[in-house]
Parts: structure tokens; sequence; C-alpha cells
């Protein structure tokens, strides 16, 4: 069946309630009954919670073959929590376990062997990169991977679309009943949205932490009212890796001449005044776009009402200089955010439901005005992929991207015309993430292109002094430059199934022919 976004989703996928992507606001007004998890409540006061390993809080959860554990990925690729657990549980000797992920990478290469011996036959994930990427893509997995963006995630945990029956939280600090924070300790990682979801919902919740305080942790991210068991190790992660190469304050000419593009766009529209929202992805023209927010507030003196999502230190700056009233954070991208948070005046946490559940009644992302996000590649529907390479790998993530574009009143694709002599826009995207109807602007250091559907920004744009483009140039001009891309070609075997942010499935993944 072919879906609103032009792709073809086999029929035998559409099964067990399953439905093709049908416009980003087709569930509006959708009603669900909450899911709910098993409770088994303490009776006896002062009952201890702390076990003396993973090993005894696995066995006492009552783990089973073809369960579901999920985990979370504050602390990036620093995060030693997932390997750690997932070791014990296959020394144990447990088979056909599903993972629920809010993100996979590096951190979990020892999660690959797993998926080869049958210990993990399942995954749900919002983010996969490095080898479990490529596990996934040659079809390792007995079942299709569901790669869903943040927002959907929580969608799906809370309706019931998945069932977690163990959740093991990283916490930087926890007390004996189990309130975590994601500061306090040695390894802090700043907050811990992503795992709220699961704290709530899972039928048994582990928080594994290293640094023990006294009662009571307050005020906690993942409550205690929730936890089962708390396990000491020694660390849970390195938060010196919380931070990637791709945030970075960039000084690359291009970079700079898109932020700039970019940051003129936003101002030239209606939305730019007193109390606008405002999201940033975290590559390098996108944060500079920050950068060069600040004098045109200055000169306008106005404040920004609201940033959300991942945090990175020029948003920090921005909030402790004025600029911004309050930091609404699911995730925080380096060290100067972890430090920031709960100790700047308006710097606060809020959980991912908060942040970007399409199903919910109060998402940040839906009152956002702008966000600037990146992408991989762009086709002329204004399609955006951010999670197959190149080489038809599976190397990103939907993350926020999804839920922030189709919230947003202008959402702007910040992208080199040409990365890596591969053309960033195309005529068709190798799989879609992002559906071209949730996109308004595409700026390349060549040119920007407005959406057809928004005549109301072209006529912003058109005395704004970036250069305007159609799209189809934009494309021209980057096959001008590095030819036409060739096909990759691609097995029938489908490796992973991409979800749209409402639950209906918007692409399909097969496995590459040649991976190499």
């Amino acid at each position: 069946m072919i879906n609103k976004a032009g792709r073809d989703i086999p029929d035998e996928l559409l099964k067990d309630g399953l439905e093709v992507f049908q416009g980003q606001y087709y569930r509006d007004g959708y009603e669900y009954k909450k899911a709910a998890p098993k409770v088994k409540g303490y009776v006896q006061p002062r009952g201890s919670k702390v076990v003396d390993s993973l090993k005894d809080a696995i066995l006492k959860c009552g783990l089973k073959d073809g369960m579901t554990v999920s985990f979370h990925h504050h602390f990036r690729e620093g995060d030693y929590v997932a390997s750690m657990v997932m070791e014990v549980i296959h020394e144990l000797g447990f088979k056909d376990i599903y993972i629920c992920a809010s993100s996979l990478g590096a951190a979990q290469k020892s999660f690959v062997p797993m998926i080869e011996d049958g210990t993990i036959t399942g995954i749900s994930t919002s983010g996969v990169r490095a080898e479990i990427g490529r596990a996934i893509s040659e079809g390792k997995l007995p079942r299709p991977a569901m790669i869903r963006t943040h927002g959907g995630r929580v969608r799906a945990i809370e309706t019931g679309d998945i069932h977690i029956d163990i959740a093991f939280i990283g916490a930087p600090t926890s007390d004996e009943l189990g309130n975590s924070r994601g500061t306090g300790g040695k390894s802090d990682c700043g907050v811990l949205s992503y795992a709220v979801v699961d704290a709530r919902y899972a039928d048994k919740v582990v928080v594994v932490t290293d640094m023990l305080v006294p009662t009571p942790n307050l005020p906690a991210g993942i409550q205690g009212i929730d936890v089962d068991y708390v396990v000491v190790v020694d660390q849970i992660g390195n938060p010196k890796k919380i931070a990637s190469a791709v945030l970075r304050m960039t000084e690359n000419p291009r970079e700079l001449m898109i932020a700039e593009y970019a940051t003129k766009c936003m101002v030239a529209t209606p939305y730019f005044k007193d109390g606008f929202s405002f999201q940033t992805g975290a590559g390098g023209a996108s944060l500079a776009v920050t950068r060069f927010l600040r004098p045109y507030m200055e000169k306008q003196g106005i404040q920004m009402g609201f940033a959300c999502g991942g945090i990175v230190e020029p948003m920090v700056q921005l909030l402790k200089d004025g600029f911004i009233r309050k930091i609404v954070d699911t995730q925080d991208f380096d060290i100067a955010s972890v430090e920031s948070i709960g100790k700047t005046p308006g710097h606060v946490e809020i959980s991912t439901s908060e942040y970007a559940n399409p199903l919910n009644k109060g998402a940040f992302v839906n009152y956002l005005d702008f966000v600037i996000l990146g992408a991989l590649e762009v086709d002329v529907d204004y399609n955006v992929n951010v999670v197959q390479g190149s080489d038809g790998l599976i190397q990103g993530a939907p993350g926020g991207h999804v839920d922030t574009a189709a919230g947003a009143k202008c959402t702007i694709i910040a992208t080199p015309l040409v990365r890596s002599r591969i053309p960033s826009i195309r005529d068709r995207v190798t799989s879609v993430t992002t559906p071209g109807e949730s996109v308004d602007i595409v700026v390349t250091e060549y040119g920007v292109a407005v959406n057809p559907a928004r005549a109301d920004l072209i006529a912003c744009l058109a005395d704004s002094g970036v250069p305007l483009k159609t799209i189809e140039e934009l494309r021209d001009e980057a096959y001008k430059l590095v030819g036409t891309p060739a096909d990759i070609k691609f097995e029938d075997k489908i490796v992973a199934l991409v979800e749209y942010r409402d639950g209906t499935i918007i692409d399909v993944i097969r496995k590459p022919a040649d991976l190499g």
C-alpha cells in the first residue's frame, strides 16, 4: 500500500492493528485508554529495596524468555548500564529478549553477539548507530527493528503498543527508596527524562546507581513509588562521553553561512517576537543559529519564552544572560548543560511525554514557534531522511526530529548542499523519517527553498536577504557539483520499520544488497 509520504508499505506488515502513515495530524483527537503496569506494593514498613547485585535484581523481578527490558541513553556514548545488565542476562541464559531503548549506539556494541546467539531477538529504539546499526541492517534480528521518535516511544508505551516487563534505569544518585536524580553523584548526566515513562509503565523497575545518597533524594526525576529494586555498582557511565563529535561550536565558513541564512529566515517571519519558543538540533550549523540569534534579540529587545529539547552550553548561556525565560530540558548534550540543570534559575527538567508525546494534552513541541533541524537527505517533496546513510546502513536517529517538525510553526532544515561528495538534496530520499508536509524551509549554503505550501513564508522571505531557490534548483546544483547519485540496491528482506510519531508506518528499511 502506498502511504501519504509516497512509500510502498507491504500489505503483510499491516496486521495486528498497524496502519500506514496518512498525514501528520491523522490521529488528531484519537482516543485511547492508558496502559497500566502490574504493581506489587509494599505492605511491610521499612522494607529495603537495595539488593546485592544485578543478578539478584533480575531474578527477583522474575525475568523470563521472551520478555521486554528497557534502557535510557542519557549517558549517550558513555553509558555502561545497558551492556552491564545485558551481560548478566546473557550469563543467566535467557533468550528471546526484546529491547525497548530510547537510543542505541557504540556504547551497546556488546549487544551484537547477543543478537547473533538469540539472546536479543527484537529492538525498539529512537536511534541506532555504530555496530548495532550494522547488525540490524544486515538482517541479524529475527524480526524487523522498530524505529520510533522520542514522542512516539512514549506514546507506544503509554498506549500499550509495547509493554515493558523490566525497566533498568541508570541514575547518578538514588536513595534506598529509589528516588533518583540525574545530578549529585560522580556520573552526572543532568536529567532522567527518557526513563520517566519506563518507570511509570514497566511491571518492574530497577534503579542502577553508583551513588547511594541519604533519603530523601529530592526533587526526584524518577520517583521511589515506581521503583522495585536499587542496585549499587562501581560506575554507571562516563559523563565525558555525553558530548559527541557533532556537538561543537563551528568555525566552518559553510556552516556559518547556513546558520546565518537560517537566522535571517527566522527573523523575517511574524513568529520572531517577544516570547517566541525555539529548539535547535545539535549539528554545527544548527548550534550556530543560537549564536546568530542573540544580536537580533538584543536589537529588538525581546526574550525567548522557552527553549526545549536537547540542551547545550550556548542555550544555557542565553538563559543566564536573560535572553530566555525557561529551558525545559529532556536531555543534556554537554557538561555545561549537565552542570546547569537545577542550579540555573529557569532551567528545569521535564519528562519526554511532556516534551513530545503526540497523544497527550500539552506536549511542548506543539507550542514551538521555530525548530532548526539537520538532515542526511532531503528530496524534492521536502521529505527528510535522518536514519539511513548513503550506503543504506541504519546509522541515525529520528529522536525528536519528527515530533518537533510536526509541532513547530516554522520548521527549518539546515544542511549542506553536498556532504562528502554526496548530494543532500535529491530526487528521492533513501527512506522517509520526517514527511515533507512537516517541513517549511530548507537552508543550504547555495540557497534557501521554501515549501510551496507555505506561500506566507515565501512572501515573508522575499526581502529577507537570503537567496531564494526552488528545491529543484538546489537539487540540480547538487547534481551539477557531484553527479546524480546511483540508487542503492536492496534485497527484499525488511530489517526495520520506521514508525511515524502517531503509530502509523511511514517507511520500511530493507537489507542493502552490498554491505561491503
